[in-house]
């Protein structure tokens, strides 16, 4: 086994050659030493064409940095984003011609050829994305009988039509009264009275659903109904009863329990004494307002922007008040032109993680550490360093802050794996200013240390945010609305403090411990916040080995063996989204540059480096190399949340194949800082 994952087998096929053969002229020794030549050959064979996809793959890289340091690719998402923007529109009564056209011509751009929507590219239709892409298109003149449309209505009565949609579908829905709000879950303002140690208040929920849950209790309770532009009949199964009656869980259980809560809450509703829901509206509107960024929108990120605007122009905010004139300048920010006139809406922008993980790539890549572009990207890192207190501090309010966030404007919700990248990045850069970024660096490790939850490991955003409520009501249908820890972010910090020089730390050997015990029996981790069990592992064995576990620990030998064991016949690594929800699709999926990295740095720092396995990784991403040093990637390989929400970094394809060619040819960068926890 072990002869021929390390592409020894050539030498032993070749000693036992049968006599006669036209090769059979030499001893069997000279054969071995023939054997090795031509290993060695060839192992100097894929080192140089890696040596050249690096240098290529960094002119390219450079070529696209903005003059202000930063790199930003585009985050692509699925079509709701941009029908929900049209429906925000016309909610607000500013619909414009020209957005409606670019907006409807990217939907009809995205559309199946069975007159679907997915939400990631090669996956399975969706409902809701269906429901949502068609209104938007109704509303940009689509005519219900056209084919397009015809067959998308079609296959959404066969999937059981609007009232089988997910919960936010159907609010969009509500808003015109193309649905009843009777038949949605209620969610009451009242929640803003919750104190933290209440279960279900606010700090409960990871900070992306707080943002959306907050204005969302005003819009539940100010149910709102604008005219309806047309009707939605052909959506429904029955339009004569479009939400059939269904029997409830068992009261025994957790989903019974919260089904009849529900119902007690749309008893409130009727009785819901007028002052005091009017309070908690301004509570409500308050903290909505206090948590705008200096942009205008609200924690970097579209959909709590979007309902923001709607909770506060529900309050009496008018269009041209400042706060909903930057709120909805921001949402411009967020779309993209393209060449043929369509308009994309990105959920998000991710300039600091892009940023970190290009500063990582090029040095890794061998550009040099005080090169003008590394310099300039240092500078804009640690301008965008966040000195203040956001709602991480709820639960950690003696907690100094001191770290980054993911996009360009997020000072109230920093988080921890942007921060410990952006250490590692920051440290591979030789500035001419190094006190101020020793200093940054200092900061941003001790705030992530103190963020480090109970059970000795990192989410993304909070410490503990590990509720089990949350995710019960019926509202919270539409993806994960708690912050768990995750391997993949506690193996990004891990990594980071082992660079410090804090491999031995006792938080530090509290995630080393909490990563082991996490580990999946097959040998692979979870990856919560890319695609999936590749990422997991991806970021984790590197984490591992930089904190001094040895190779040849079992739990490194277990993770390479699940590697090379997923490895495609190409050479190449991909892992499909369903991977998240179908067992068969674990390690399974076509192969992508991004994904075939995530495996490569694994094994090579595992120690794996003159492998089969890696030479034939490196090999297909060198192949694999468009002319211009880039690579192409369709397929979606990171998440909002695991299958709910899954998105295509633009970035990705570039930075990691960059950083995985880079250690190939470079070996790592940190290699003798760290190894601070041998034998742990």
């Amino acid at each position: 086994m072990t002869a021929t994952t390390d592409g020894s087998t050539g030498a032993a096929n070749l000693s036992a050659a049968p006599a006669g053969h036209p090769a059979d002229t030499t001893t069997a020794a000279d054969g071995v030493t023939a054997a090795a030549d031509g290993v060695t050959a060839a192992a100097d064979d894929v080192t140089a064409a890696a040596r050249r996809a690096a240098e290529r793959s960094v002119a390219h890289l450079l070529g696209r940095q903005d003059e202000q340091g930063w790199w930003k690719g585009d985050l692509a998402t699925n079509v709701t984003m941009d029908a929900e923007d049209l429906l925000l529109r016309q909610f607000l009564g500013i619909q414009d011609p020209e957005t409606t056209r670019a907006a409807a011509l990217f939907i009809r751009g995205e559309q199946l050829g069975d007159g679907t929507w997915n939400t990631f590219y090669g996956g399975p239709s969706d409902l809701s994305a269906t429901i949502e892409a068609y209104v938007a298109l109704r509303l940009a003149g689509d005519r219900p009988d056209e084919r397009h449309m015809a067959r998308a209505s079609a296959w959404i009565r066969e999937q059981g039509g609007i009232a089988a949609a997910r919960v936010f579908t159907r609010i969009w829905l509500a808003l015109f009264g193309w649905w009843k709000w009777d038949d949605l879950p209620e969610l009451p303002p009242e929640l803003m009275f919750f104190p933290k140690w209440v279960p279900l208040n606010i700090y409960d929920f990871g900070c992306w659903a707080r943002q959306t849950i907050v204005p969302l209790t005003i819009v539940s309770a100010k149910r709102p109904v604008r005219p309806a532009p047309f009707a939605l009949d052909e959506l429904h199964t029955d339009p004569a009863e479009p939400n059939p009656p269904r029997k409830l869980a068992p009261a025994a259980s957790w989903d019974g329990l919260f089904q009849r809560l529900d119902k007690g809450l749309h008893l409130y509703h009727k009785v819901a004494p007028r002052p005091v829901r009017r309070i908690a509206m301004n509570v409500a509107a308050r903290w909505i307002v206090e948590r705008q960024e200096n942009d205008g929108c609200w924690g970097g990120i579209q959909p709590p922007a979007v309902y923001s605007i709607i909770a506060l122009h529900l309050l009496g905010y008018d269009l041209d008040h400042p706060v909903m004139k930057a709120g909805l300048a921001s949402l411009d920010r967020f779309a993209v032109h393209r060449e043929d006139g369509a308009r994309m809406v990105e959920a998000c922008q991710s300039p600091v993680w892009d940023t970190c993980l290009a500063t990582i790539a090029l040095v890794d890549g061998g550009l040099r550490p005080d090169h003008p572009a590394l310099v300039k990207a240092a500078d804009w890192m640690l301008a965008e360093e966040i000195t203040r207190p956001g709602d991480w501090s709820v639960r950690k309010p003696e907690l100094a802050p001191g770290g980054w966030a993911f996009e360009f404007h997020n000072d109230n919700y920093p988080d921890i794996d942007d921060t410990a990248e952006v250490v590692l990045a920051l440290r591979r850069v030789r500035h001419p200013d190094p006190a101020r970024l020793e200093a940054a660096i200092e900061r941003g490790v001790r705030w992530n240390l103190g963020m480090q939850s109970r059970n000795g490991a990192w989410g993304a955003f909070d410490a503990d945010n590990t509720s089990p409520f949350p995710n019960r009501l019926p509202f919270c249908d539409f993806g994960e609305v708690i912050d768990p820890p995750s391997a993949d972010v506690t193996g990004h910090v891990v990594e980071m403090l082992a660079v410090e020089g804090l491999g031995a730390h006792p938080r530090t050997r509290r995630g080393i411990e909490w990563l082991l015990a996490e580990q999946e029996a097959c040998g692979a981790w979870f990856g919560r916040w890319g695609v999936n069990y590749v990422y997991g592992t991806g970021s984790v064995v590197p984490a591992l080995v930089a904190a001094g576990l040895p190779a040849a620990h079992p739990s490194i030998r277990r993770a390479v063996t699940w590697l090379e064991s997923v490895q495609n016949d190409d050479g190449g690594w991909g892992e499909d989204l369903r991977s998240y929800t179908e067992e068969k699709w674990i390690g399974h999926g076509e192969s992508t540059a991004s994904q075939t990295a995530w495996a490569l740095l694994a094994l090579l720092a595992a120690g794996r480096r003159d492998s089969r396995a890696v030479a034939r990784g490196v090999t297909w991403l060198t192949e694999a190399q468009q002319a211009d040093g880039s690579w192409d990637e369709p397929y979606f390989t990171g998440t909002g949340f695991p299958w709910d929400f899954s998105i295509n970094y633009h970035l990705y394809r570039q930075v990691f194949p960059l950083t995985a060619l880079g250690r190939y040819v470079y070996g790592d960068p940190f290699a003798d800082r760290t190894g601070a926890a041998q034998g742990a």
